[in-house]
């Protein structure tokens, strides 16, 4: 069915300016992709810095049960998206992302609306969409000789954007006594017109060059044939990194959904700031490390280093929390270092990853499908986790639960890419003698 919303297909003006120009090529990519991910945050995350104070429903914490209704939401949507986003027509990808949060800001108006506790409701189908929207952006820039810088900056918004949101949230209920309830709608008006500009701009961009799929691969739909046969193929090399990213999800999810209390019990209860000043720093710096990838044209030589990345970003998280434990490392300079290692475990496999491991391969697949295999697991891994929080009787602090996610997520995370790098060092030996690889 054609959409009513006008976006047009690149013209060809537009096609040379940007193919003949790929400096301009990349900041235009790069810059849509991230003010569009970024909005979609505005609708996704600004509710986590309400606190839903006295409020339980089944014996659990309000807030505990929004989180794991809108972690829900977003894990179903990983696991349809494994064959949605894997098969997704290129031309229908713009026109999804906007319906997609439309359902979103739509479902936080009723979460306004409905009374609780029948609005948690509301949070999971908020999830639903929500969880397709990073295949469609990242189907426009996979594929490409320039797909880690664009993926950089698209990967870093995850950490700019959850901050920015929950500033916009925080500060819409500092300053204007805004509910816990309205909140969340409220935020996500700041996002609508700079969302629907930058889809109708990144729709105007061409396709991938000949060159890009000499060096890349050609990213096309797969069916159901391609998908078998790529699982049959790679699932056991792939097994230990997803059993890693899904342990950097839920450690990644914990920070993002509860760093308010985190806040609140160090000493920053009254700072709205605090959260996209501290993101700000750590999103700089994963994009500039991430985005030098794309120095390395030796595609097994960037799948091999991007497990290296993935080690040392683990490791960092660990030692800080190590320094901060022993009352080496304040509150601010533990999460600035303890995330900045977080995150350059965590989304090197949001956009340098598996792209580099379909360029090495040289197989039928795209990055979308998978992707949401591993976000998939990574989700169901928060959700279990979330609920063995509460139901589990241990009296902690915030600090010591994030301090026991970066040890447990760090030591297993480090066995699980180890064994990784290990199976596709031999996997990439039998298919060079036998396709003939790079």
């Amino acid at each position: 069915m054609q959409t009513a919303f006008p976006i047009a297909p690149a013209t060809a003006t537009a096609n040379r300016w940007l193919n003949g120009r790929s400096i301009y090529f990349v900041a235009y990519m790069s810059f849509c992709a991230f003010v569009i991910y970024t909005c979609m945050y505005g609708f996704r995350k600004p509710y986590t810095v309400g606190l839903y104070s006295g409020l339980y429903f089944w014996g659990i914490s309000y807030k505990v049960c929004l989180v794991v209704a809108q972690v829900l939401g977003y894990m179903v949507s990983k696991f349809y998206g494994i064959r949605f986003i894997a098969g997704m027509d290129p031309q229908k990808r713009a026109w999804y992302i906007i319906r997609c949060i439309g359902i979103a800001w739509l479902s936080l108006l009723l979460f306004a609306v409905v009374p609780p506790p029948y609005n948690i409701i509301c949070l999971f189908v908020n999830g639903l969409p929500l969880g397709m929207v990073f295949g469609l952006v990242f189907g426009f820039l996979e594929g490409r000789k320039t797909t880690e810088i664009m993926g950089a900056f698209l990967a870093t918004s995850f950490i700019f954007a959850s901050g920015l949101a929950k500033t916009v949230g925080k500060w819409l209920m500092l300053q204007f006594n805004i509910s816990d309830w309205w909140m969340p709608f409220a935020a996500g008006a700041f996002f609508v017109l700079p969302l629907l500009l930058t889809v109708w701009m990144l729709q105007q961009a061409p396709p991938p060059t000949p060159d890009d799929m000499a060096e890349r691969s050609v990213r096309n739909p797969m069916d159901s044939r391609q998908r078998k046969a790529f699982l049959k193929q790679f699932g056991s090399a792939l097994l230990p990194v997803v059993m890693a990213y899904a342990l950097f999800t839920i450690v990644r999810d914990f920070v993002e959904d509860f760093a308010n209390e985190l806040w609140i019990e160090t000493g920053y209860s009254h700072n709205a700031g605090i959260f996209a000043s501290t993101s700000t720093w750590v999103a700089l710096l994963v994009l500039i490390v991430i985005g030098l990838f794309f120095l390395i044209r030796n595609n097994y030589r960037a799948f091999k280093l991007t497990h290296y990345l993935v080690l040392m970003g683990i490791s960092m998280a660990m030692i800080a929390t190590v320094l901060f434990n022993c009352h080496l490392l304040s509150p601010v300079g533990w999460m600035l270092s303890a995330t900045s290692g977080l995150y350059l475990a965590y989304l090197p496999f949001n956009c340098l990853y598996f792209e580099r491991m379909i360029a090495t391969y040289k197989i039928e697949a795209n990055f979308g499908f998978i992707m949401y295999i591993a976000d998939a697991f990574g989700y169901l891994g928060t959700v279990l986790v979330l609920l063995v929080k509460e139901f589990v009787t241990i009296k902690y602090s915030w600090a010591s639960f994030f301090s026991c996610l970066f040890y447990t997520a760090g030591a297993l995370g480090i066995v699980l890419i180890v064994l990784s790098l290990h199976a596709h060092h031999k996997l990439f030996n039998t298919f060079k003698h036998k396709y003939g690889t790079e």
